[in-house]
């Protein structure tokens, strides 16, 4: 989760130039305590590796081509007023195409003198300005002007650095549709096109072909005797007959391999009701397992439900889930419960178990439907994204907002937890206007704003709740 960021100390000479040097100490500083890595010019290539004429702007924009495949955004920090066109230019010479943060320090009322005033104030909209003109997205601070050492802008550094991973996962990047939606579920088509289109490659495979690999997999093969270990170690499997671990044992192979091969960071899975009647499990367990090791997984074949964890993922470093809007909570307008039946991964949980799918079980029977995951999920901050393609406007459409999970105590089955968000209602008949899905990603903590920034930066729309 190491972010990178290359670092533009923006500098005008009849400012006062020793500025940059406390600035850029005190920057360093803040970022090596957030835990990013930093890339910029040194003391020696300009004064206090700060930017403001032509050959310094080329000279920056040198060191961050050369380590393109490292930088993951950028952060323009101001000092003094700076020079909004070797800003502009480094950025454009630069050409990595990732997300820019602008910051400028605050002045001080009691330091206003010549030698002491800064005016970023005002520099940081003449930059903008020109980044403006140049093309150029940039993402701005909770305030205009920020102290390094604020909470504000450490708020600020958590959420861009969402942004960057957000943006920089996306790119280019290969998930897996196994099997075909439950032919019950027109809510989950998805358009493989407008992905692509944004940089994001199905690949499929089929159930057959899944379900032959599967049946060619020996019991006593040592890959099959791993994965049954890395299952029963997962969660408490106590009643869970063998022969139903050995087939999620043989099927976990089959995906892994499948994966690995095809190089997938996620996957979507037709859970039911094939795999029920003609293997004799379901695949949740598998799917909580991937989820919980940051390859999400999410059920009926939901590949835009899917980043939507992703997104989610990359934000905070956690597991996502995929779950349902799924029931009113009593008579509070702003609670819910969220369910699934469930493939969630164990660590959203309070305590997790393996037990049978009682939804599944009525149709196909309890010996055919073993394999999920249940339990409460346990209280704490709460994100929750949503990203779709919208087919007939031709265009990718999102929505993220944030909540908590509460405590509050239900007596059902599979996976749930109650959620509170200010105005849900308002929410969910957005959502039903809008023609949104019944599935949406949640995860552990706030992260909101970083995810809604990064989907501008990739062109998507999005509304934040």
């Amino acid at each position: 989760m190491k972010t990178t960021l290359g670092i533009i100390i923006g500098n005008r000479g009849f400012f006062p130039t020793h500025l940059c040097k406390d600035g850029r100490e005190k920057i360093l500083s803040v970022l090596a305590k957030a835990g990013f890595n930093t890339i910029l010019l040194g003391e020696d290539d300009s004064p206090y590796g700060s930017v403001e004429s032509i050959d310094q702007a080329r000279k920056c924009a040198a060191l961050f081509d050369a380590h393109r495949h490292e930088i993951d955004g950028i952060l323009v920090t101001l000092p003094n007023f700076g020079d909004e066109r070797a800003i502009a230019n480094t950025l454009r010479w630069a050409n990595l195409n990732v997300p820019v943060l602008i910051h400028a320090f605050p002045d001080e009322s009691k330091q206003m003198t010549i030698s002491h005033r800064r005016d970023s104030f005002c520099g940081k909209m003449s930059v903008c300005n020109n980044l403006r003109q140049y093309g150029i997205n940039f993402t701005l601070t909770t305030r205009h002007t920020s102290c390094a050492v604020s909470p504000e802008f450490a708020e600020d550094l958590k959420q861009f650095g969402a942004t960057c991973r957000i943006v920089k996962g996306f790119r280019n990047a290969r998930v897996g549709a196994i099997g075909a939606r439950p032919a019950a579920f027109n809510t989950v088509r998805f358009s493989e096109k407008l992905l692509e289109r944004a940089g994001i490659s199905v690949e499929v495979l089929d159930m057959y072909e899944l379900f032959g690999n599967v049946q060619k997999r020996r019991d006593d093969d040592p890959l099959v005797i791993a994965k049954l270990r890395e299952i029963t170690s997962y969660v408490s499997v106590q009643g869970i007959p063998v022969e139903s671990l050995l087939k999620m044992a043989r099927m976990g192979v089959e995906i892994d391999l499948w994966m690995q091969k095809n190089q997938l960071i996620g996957s979507a899975i037709q859970c039911w009701t094939a795999l029920e009647e003609f293997f004799g499990i379901v695949p949740c367990t598998l799917m909580s397992m991937s989820s919980n090791s940051l390859i999400p997984s999410a059920c009926e074949v939901d590949i835009t439900g899917m980043c939507g964890m992703l997104a989610l993922q990359f934000a905070s470093g956690k597991a996502s889930a995929i779950v349902d809007w799924n029931n009113n909570f009593d008579n509070d307008p702003d609670k819910c419960v969220i369910f699934h039946c469930s493939n969630l991964p164990k660590d959203i949980f309070v305590e997790a178990s393996m037990d049978y799918q009682a939804i599944i079980a009525g149709s196909v029977g309890k010996e055919n439907s073993y394999g999920t995951i249940v339990g409460q999920i346990a209280p704490g901050p709460m994100s929750y994204c949503r990203v779709s393609t919208d087919d007939l406007a031709g265009k990718i459409s999102c929505y993220v907002g944030e909540g908590q999970f509460t405590a509050d105590k239900l007596n059902t089955f599979g996976g749930y937890g109650v959620i509170e968000v200010p105005q849900l209602q308002k929410l969910l008949n957005w959502c039903c206007r809008n023609g949104f899905e019944h599935h949406v990603a949640v995860n552990r903590g706030h992260y909101a704003r970083g995810i809604s920034d990064a989907f501008r930066y990739l062109g998507w729309e999005c509304v934040s709740f």
